[in-house]
């Protein structure tokens, strides 16, 4: 069984939406990435660290979707990183209400023995620093480095982006983000540029617009499932990430072909995560309605037509 190695946050969400609001609930772009990968047949690991306020049934809830939890380091006396945010009625744009780093501030992490030789290593979206550091440690060349980023680290440690986005494969970051660091409006354009900085494989995610992906010349899009209700759009895109780098993961194929499949499943499951707050609706979820919906999404694209 392949490995995947998570390195991302650990961490308490407070959101609120036009439907309601909750308080402090499990988050962390690392739990949503390490869930959505447990529904492919891999071994993984999650690299973070929490405070000692972490409860103990969060770390079981992981466990129990056999995710080894040996790399998340807990600080005593220390307070988990915690962030609240308030989503607009569009759902698409929100505004930041309290960024609380706590432990993360200092957060050193340290990659298990066991996962020094993972094939697809998954970096969510943390300091680039943080995420050269697990590179550094690992011991054998991974088949397949993801990294996700955001606008934030390309405001304020663009130069330290720039050096660990040479050494990843795929870079994963939603259309603002892209056209951001590219420069470039076009997202063509700007994936493009985006090659020239490193990386074989670039998928821009569109949230209810679907997803792109770009190698060289080569295109593939997937849309996104239209949804009856969408609840909660925090952690959808590592959510994509993990249901993308679990199937790369188990499937054992780094082809541009095999990426196409990823992507639909990363879109997949990423229509799960927004039906409910925080992460309620991927611990909920059984394998069942994930290939139901992968009919849908099968049926949403297929077409024939005489040419």
């Amino acid at each position: 069984m392949n490995k995947l190695l998570i390195v991302g946050t650990v961490a308490f969400d407070a959101i609120e939406t036009p439907f309601g609001k909750t308080d402090k609930i499990l988050g962390g772009a690392a739990t949503y990435i390490g869930i959505s990968a447990s529904f492919f047949n891999v071994k993984s690991a999650i690299v973070s660290v929490v405070g000692d306020d972490f409860p103990q049934e969060y770390l079981d809830l992981l466990t129990a979707r056999n995710i080894d939890i040996s790399g998340i380091e807990i600080v005593k006396g220390g307070k988990t990183f915690f962030w609240s945010g308030l989503y607009h009625n569009d759902l698409n744009s929100r505004d930041t209400l309290v960024t609380e780093l706590n432990v993360l501030a200092d957060f050193q992490p340290k990659v298990p023995q066991d996962y020094k030789n993972a094939e697809i290593v998954m970096l969510g979206n943390l300091h680039p620093l943080v995420q050269s550091s697990v590179l550094d440690q690992m011991e054998t060349t991974p088949k397949l480095v993801v990294l996700d980023t955001m606008n934030f680290w390309m405001d304020c440690a663009l130069p330290e982006l720039l050096e660990i986005i040479k050494r990843v494969d795929v870079i994963t970051i939603n259309d603002e983000e892209a056209r951001q660091l590219s420069g470039e409006y076009s997202l063509v354009k700007a994936a493009a540029k985006i090659h020239t900085m490193g990386p074989k494989y670039v998928v821009i995610k569109k949230g209810e617009h679907g997803a792109l992906l770009f190698h060289g010349e080569d295109i593939f899009f997937a849309p996104a499932l239209p949804l009856e209700e969408v609840f909660d759009p925090t952690g959808a895109g590592d959510t994509f990430a993990g249901g993308f780098s679990g199937f790369i993961t188990q499937s054992e194929n780094v082809s541009f072909d095999n990426m196409k499949k990823a992507v639909i499943y990363g879109s997949n499951l990423a229509s799960f995560s927004v039906e409910k707050f925080g992460t309620e609706r991927m611990i909920d979820l059984d394998k069942k309605e994930v290939v139901e919906r992968l009919k849908q999404f099968k049926s949403l694209t297929q077409f024939d037509i005489e040419l």
